[in-house]
């Protein structure tokens, strides 16, 4: 093998290319030279019987070689493909793609609170037990701590059971006024037509001089008409929860019976929407926030839960099965 037998092979293989017919004489083209078994090939293979001073030399020119059998080849193929186009043929419909209903949700969740003043904050999924519990007031006692329900990684690490922890975060390190919505993925061992070991929400956390109830009240009234219309019912009832007190649980009128009662709200005419709160003194005292001078109020929501009223959706799984044909509503 020497530089003139490369050379032939380069010259022969670009006029057989030239003029070439049809995508299948290309590609016999292409076996005869650059294949397993081509020139090509075979020469790359007898570089080894050469003299040592000569292999770099000729190496070289057969990958040169080789490139440009390879450049040719694409450029004939694609004329090749032009040549053949045919545009009598009707166009390839375009399918556009649609947000998914947790997505838009989400979107407009943090939209109505963005307009309300408050910012956007995000923290680490995979958190310490000391964020996720401990500085929120529940102590070690507390049946949400147990294995049933949290995801475990190691005694102090978990999946985040909700997005809370990032409101201690902070208030760690930011000095009130505190005005957030934390929007996330949360994590509990918990799987039914109801209840998803993934699902999202957001909390939101106002800190401040003089924040009393009736402003939470205020604000989550406020979000829940623009989310499900002006003249939807709302109501707050008495609840238990570590990191608040007073604690409230907060119901809308069932929007798909009108407050009549029906088998979804169970005959009641309300449904539960979110839980909320005034921020527990225990819970300022422990991010070394004045809890004598200042006050807050603190509330979560599930996205899911919001999704499945608004689109009237008995099985929170179909959210996550990426069944086009459920997905494509929407």
């Amino acid at each position: 093998m020497n530089i003139e037998s490369i050379e032939r092979i380069k010259e022969s293989a670009l006029r057989k290319i030239d003029g070439a017919k049809t995508v299948e004489e290309l590609d016999q083209i292409r076996v005869a030279y650059i294949g397993k078994k081509g020139e090509i090939t075979l020469a790359t293979r007898s570089i080894s019987c050469l003299a040592p001073e000569e292999r770099p030399n000729i190496g070289g020119l057969i990958n040169k070689v080789k490139q440009e059998i390879e450049s040719c080849l694409a450029k004939k193929v694609f004329s090749k493909e032009e040549e053949w186009f045919d545009e009598t043929l009707p166009e390839i419909p375009v399918r556009l793609g649609k947000r998914h209903p947790i997505t838009q949700i989400m979107r407009e969740t943090v939209e109505i609170f963005s307009q309300m003043g408050f910012s956007i904050e995000e923290g680490p999924e995979i958190e310490e037990a000391r964020y996720n519990f401990d500085l929120l007031n529940i102590p070690p006692f507390h049946p949400a701590r147990d294995m049933h329900d949290t995801f475990y990684i190691s005694d102090n690490l978990l999946l985040r059971t909700h997005t809370s922890p990032v409101q201690i975060r902070v208030m760690k390190k930011r000095k009130p006024p505190i005005r957030i919505i934390v929007p996330g993925r949360v994590y509990r061992r918990d799987a039914d037509v109801s209840h998803s070991p993934m699902f999202h929400q957001v909390e939101g956390l106002l800190v401040d001089k003089g924040i009393r109830f009736s402003d939470l009240k205020g604000v989550l009234a406020c979000f829940l008409h623009q989310m499900f219309g002006k003249g939807t019912p709302v109501r707050f009832r008495p609840s238990y929860f570590p990191f608040t007190e007073p604690s409230a649980e907060i119901d809308i009128g069932c929007i798909l019976c009108q407050n009549k009662g029906c088998r979804v709200c169970k005959n009641t005419g309300w449904l539960e929407i979110l839980g909320a709160g005034m921020v527990d003194p225990n819970v300022l005292t422990n991010v070394d926030i004045d809890a004598e001078g200042l006050t807050g109020f603190a509330f979560g929501l599930g996205i899911e839960r919001i999704a499945m009223l608004r689109f009237g959706i008995s099985d929170i799984r179909a959210f996550f099965t990426n069944d086009l044909r459920f997905l494509n509503q929407f």
